[in-house]
């Protein structure tokens, strides 16, 4: 296993997510742990959402780190494919508006769910020069896949992560896998491939790698 630090420095961290939570589902933990550098400006981007949802992921982003409000789509949850158009827009303008960010967080290009996918695939013919990480969201499909990039998290930040994400997002709570241990299993899952406790996985489907400094 080899391990690659992030550069030293301020550093400009983008997050887009489908639905209000994907985001601190998928990467809570690592925003937590970013956040806590003191020098990543963390800036989300969140396609759609009822008002309640999007009042959800303002407190929410702020809670993870973020030093902005969310951008929101608007578009109706679960039918992103059918606003093929509209989604590629607003990922353009995503990137207009924050140029030469350091790392990219997307859902999984195979993710079952067909709003996840579609911004998974997407994405990396938006951006083109940044490390483009993709998160995983645990759900009832099953589609887990083999992650390639781990990053580990203190007890602390995974506790954290959980806490956050029942205080932050109530409307959920009636779901019947929103609970704690799920959220910590799936980390601690991962924290075991990572040689540590708790960790959160993603893949990355190119990497370059150059030897001069940044």
């Amino acid at each position: 296993m080899t391990t690659l630090g992030l550069p030293a420095g301020p550093l400009t961290v983008l997050a887009v997510g489908a639905h209000p939570d994907d985001v601190e589902i998928g990467c809570g933990a690592t925003l937590l742990a970013l956040a806590e550098r003191g020098d990543a400006d963390i800036r989300t981007l969140v396609l759609t959402g009822t008002p309640e949802r999007q009042e959800e992921a303002r407190r929410a982003a702020a809670a993870f780190g973020a030093r902005r409000e969310p951008v929101f789509g608007g578009l109706p949850d679960a039918r992103l494919p059918e606003h093929w158009g509209a989604v590629k827009d607003l990922l353009h303008g995503f990137r207009e508006a924050n140029p030469r960010p350091d790392v990219v967080f997307v859902p999984h290009a195979d993710d079952a769910h067909q709003d996840h996918r579609l911004l998974g695939r997407l994405i990396p013919t938006v951006w083109r020069g940044p490390l483009v990480l993709h998160y995983e969201i645990p759900k009832w499909d099953g589609d887990l896949a083999r992650p390639n990039v781990y990053l580990p998290v203190s007890d602390v930040i995974a506790a954290r992560k959980v806490e956050l994400l029942n205080a932050m997002y109530p409307s959920q709570h009636d779901r019947d896998w929103w609970d704690d241990e799920f959220f910590l299993s799936i980390m601690r899952l991962r924290g075991a491939e990572a040689q540590a406790r708790y960790a959160e996985a993603f893949s990355v489907a190119k990497l370059l790698i150059s030897t001069e400094p940044r």
